[in-house]
């Protein structure tokens, strides 16, 4: 164990103020992401959903660390992290790289005892689809040439050059554990699983985001919006509404 997983606020943010004994959703960023793309979220749902937004080691205020290259290793030290707080209704939201890491930390809260009230998985094809990704072998030129057709990374690190090279560590870093990410063949999810994916979204086809009801026992539920990888930062609110809703029941 790390001694960074013996302090739970180095790895959650909670950006608002929530109503005691609210539901908790736990916010997994994208491959170069960090938790503050959830302020929004957080903002959003509060006070009824406590937002707790997951800032992984190597970026930001984080960027001494050395980051984390591994989808299993990440979620083993995610739950070293959230087991304490399970004692309430919590469920998992993860974008791309952040909701493959989802399902593997739904597999360890479900085998400790302690299944997630739901998943949601977004912009990323089912754990059992893999296709042969490499892109966290290419040159830094060739690395960000795919964040930027992803559009996905703030364009104001993207357009300066030392906020850029602090940055690419992380990148690479995020890109390399998703790219090698093997999924384990196991039991099955018992928490409903709702997908939310683009129809125009290069990483993921409908097929493969309709793969993730093979994951689950539990109720599954997909939408489709239009849009690329990033479909969520156009519909947000229709997409809130969704969380807000599933959440409540």
């Amino acid at each position: 164990m790390s001694v960074t997983d013996t302090d739970n606020g180095l790895w959650i943010r909670r950006f608002a103020t929530s109503a005691e004994n609210a539901p908790q959703l736990v916010c997994l960023p994208h491959a170069g992401g960090s938790a503050s793309f959830y302020y929004p979220v957080a903002t959003a749902l509060a006070p009824a959903v406590e937002v707790l937004a997951i800032q992984y080691p190597g970026r930001q205020d984080r960027r001494q660390e050395s980051c984390v290259d591994d989808i299993h290793e990440l979620a083993g030290r995610l739950f070293t992290i959230l087991r304490p707080l399970m004692g309430r209704p919590m469920a998992l939201f993860g974008h791309s790289m952040g909701a493959t890491l989802g399902f593997e930390l739904a597999r360890l809260m479900e085998q400790a005892g302690q299944p997630v009230s739901r998943l949601f998985a977004s912009g990323r094809r089912a754990p059992s689809r893999p296709r042969h990704e490499s892109v966290h072998l290419l040159d830094d030129q060739g690395l960000l040439a795919d964040v930027r057709k992803l559009s996905g990374t703030d364009s104001r690190i993207l357009d300066d050059e030392e906020l850029l090279r602090m940055a690419l560590p992380a990148i690479r870093a995020d890109y390399r554990a998703v790219e090698t990410y093997a999924y384990r063949p196991g039991p099955q999810l018992t928490c409903p699983v709702t997908v939310f994916t683009g129809d125009d979204d290069p990483k993921t086809t409908l097929d493969e985001a309709r793969a993730w009801a093979t994951h689950t026992t539990g109720a599954f539920d997909l939408d489709v919006f239009p849009g690329g990888h990033f479909f969520l930062t156009e519909h947000q609110p229709a997409i809130l509404r969704k969380i807000a809703q599933q959440l409540a029941v």
